[in-house]
């Protein structure tokens, strides 16, 4: 598929600049994501689909798919990675609770994209099934975005802003661990709430910060004997 052209000559003779559009590479790519997309629509599984057939249904030869793409599974993972939404942009210099936030509501999006989208929530559920693409769907695309939710973590008990006597591990785990269930394990949660991210990263960094813990008093009730 070609969209950029460019004509021999001007009729003064000297050589006609390119016409403005999308160039041929890009095009291809839109293509060949265009036509998975279709195909799934059309109901064809991630296990149905080749490079062959994806390749017909984008009007390209398998050697375009393939100086892109080493394999199939490398392919759809991109497909998917489109189709959900946009990574989270953490601002330049931010904050640890801002980029928290920006994590947790990425992720809040993600999931109300997942259950209005059917193309998106069938591939992620077929993927479950398909142990050679999941491998590389969360090699390149869950593994990253859990580094850096850990990344963010660390940088807080570096900087003296929470406890360092917790397990950054862990203490991401807590930090993504409640929107994860809402958008992965309990399909009727409610993500309409945009506050949704903040009030879970408060939520958790209050027990987290670097505060002096409170010596418990005794009892209430009166005197112990």
């Amino acid at each position: 598929m070609q969209t950029e052209t460019t004509d021999a000559s001007a009729p003064d003779g000297s050589p006609c600049a390119p016409r403005r559009g999308r160039p041929r590479s890009e095009a291809a790519e839109q293509a060949i994501f265009e036509a998975v997309e279709r195909l799934m629509e059309g109901g064809a599984g991630l296990v149905e689909l080749s490079i062959e057939r994806i390749a017909a249904e984008a009007g390209v030869g398998k050697a375009t798919i393939y100086r892109r793409w080493p394999n199939k599974e490398a392919l759809l993972v991109d497909v998917v990675a489109r189709l959900e939404m946009p990574e989270p942009v953490l601002s330049a210099g931010g904050g640890v609770r801002d980029d928290l936030i920006a994590m947790i509501e990425y992720m809040r999006r993600r999931g109300v994209a997942k259950r209005s989208r059917w193309v998106l929530k069938s591939a992620l559920g077929q993927m479950e099934g398909l142990p050679e693409l999941r491998a590389v769907y969360k090699e390149r695309i869950v593994r990253p975005r859990r580094e850096l939710a850990r990344q963010i973590i660390q940088r807080g008990v570096d900087e003296g802003l929470l406890r360092s006597d917790l397990d950054p591990e862990l203490l991401a785990e807590m930090v993504m661990g409640p929107i994860l269930i809402r958008t992965m394990l309990w399909d009727e949660a409610p993500l309409d709430d945009e506050k949704l991210a903040e009030r879970m990263v408060d939520a958790v960094l209050d027990g987290a910060a670097v505060r002096p813990r409170s010596v418990p008093g005794p009892p209430s009730g009166g005197e112990s004997h």
